[in-house]
């Protein structure tokens, strides 16, 4: 049974996105219980096992550990898992989403199954048996409630604790995703390079810009991006000019670049400010800077005697 909730964990983990409420429900037992609960059934097959007194014979007392007990041990061996997991993982398949729930997965079912073997070779008076009304009749043997009752508030202790922490790592990546937008030139050896657009040009004459998004919103996602020429006076707009609209599909985790001439419209000897504005979906009727989900922008001056050196 261990090893099927191990391997429906690892299918909803990696079948559903980034903060989806089924993969947030199923990444809470492959990280907290599973592979922890298939280790305690490899160390502890049985509910007694066999100890030798100092002073007396070769006999079967009760030794073992009840449910509260086992329970308890596999959150606490399953943390103890998951770190070793993430520090190894790097050196071999590489870590990510998909890496650390096959790894979790694959630990959980190859020690569920030596588990199977380790119960069948234990006398069955003694093996432990996953059975609700058994655990009931252990409980009501149980004399000491109290110690019983703590035992259960500490499992409750450990498993908050756990999921809290979890919580924790899991809500940045469950959180809203962004979109990056930037401007690059290509140098010498054509790599793109930011900070390095030509900031004066001829009349006529056209600036080269390299438009690049960089989706992590998590999803696919289309995308508008308006290009703007715009002229200031005293810090103020006072007139837009259109130069191009661009769109594009970018899948999660993929960046899309494009290659653009921009031509200034203004006269000679004026500078304009060139805004690059990025929106979701279809944008505006009237693009702003103050309205774009992401923008930026670069100056230009349109002069007779441009410097070609780039800044």
């Amino acid at each position: 049974m261990i090893s099927l909730a191990a391997i429906a964990a690892y299918a909803a983990v990696t079948s559903y996105p980034a903060g989806s409420t089924l993969r947030l429900l199923a990444t809470f037992p492959l990280v907290l219980f599973i592979p922890g609960y298939a280790l305690v059934s490899v160390l502890f097959p049985g509910t007694e096992r066999t100890v030798r007194h100092l002073s007396g014979p070769l006999e079967s007392v009760w030794a073992g550990i009840d449910v509260v007990e086992r329970l308890g041990l596999s959150v606490a061996l399953s943390l103890a898992i998951v770190p070793i997991v993430v520090l190894v993982l790097p050196f071999g398949a590489g870590l990510g989403t998909v890496s650390i729930a096959a790894t979790l997965a694959g630990l959980s079912v190859v020690f569920a199954q030596l588990g199977v073997i380790r119960r069948l070779r234990t006398p069955q008076p003694q093996r432990f048996v996953v059975s609700p009304i058994a655990g009931i009749n252990r409980l009501r043997a149980n004399e000491n409630a109290v110690a019983t009752l703590s035992s259960i508030l500490l499992v409750g202790a450990i498993a908050l604790a756990a999921g809290a922490l979890l919580l924790g790592f899991l809500a940045p990546a469950s959180a809203d995703g962004f979109t990056e937008l930037g401007l690059y030139t290509e140098d010498d050896d054509g790599d793109l390079v930011a900070g390095e657009i030509q900031n004066e040009v001829e009349p006529g004459d056209s600036v080269p810009v390299t438009i690049a998004l960089e989706n992590n919103e998590g999803e696919r996602t289309d995308y508008s991006v308006i290009v703007q020429e715009q002229v200031l006076e005293d810090g103020e707009i006072v007139e837009r000019t259109e130069l191009e609209q661009l769109d594009a599909s970018v899948a999660d985790g993929e960046t899309a670049t494009t290659d653009q001439s921009i031509t200034p419209t203004v006269d000679e000897d004026e500078t304009v400010r060139v805004s690059v504005l990025l929106y979701e979906g279809e944008p505006p009727e009237e693009p702003t800077n103050e309205n774009a989900d992401t923008e930026t922008y670069f100056w230009v001056t349109v002069t007779d005697d441009p410097d070609t050196d780039d800044d």
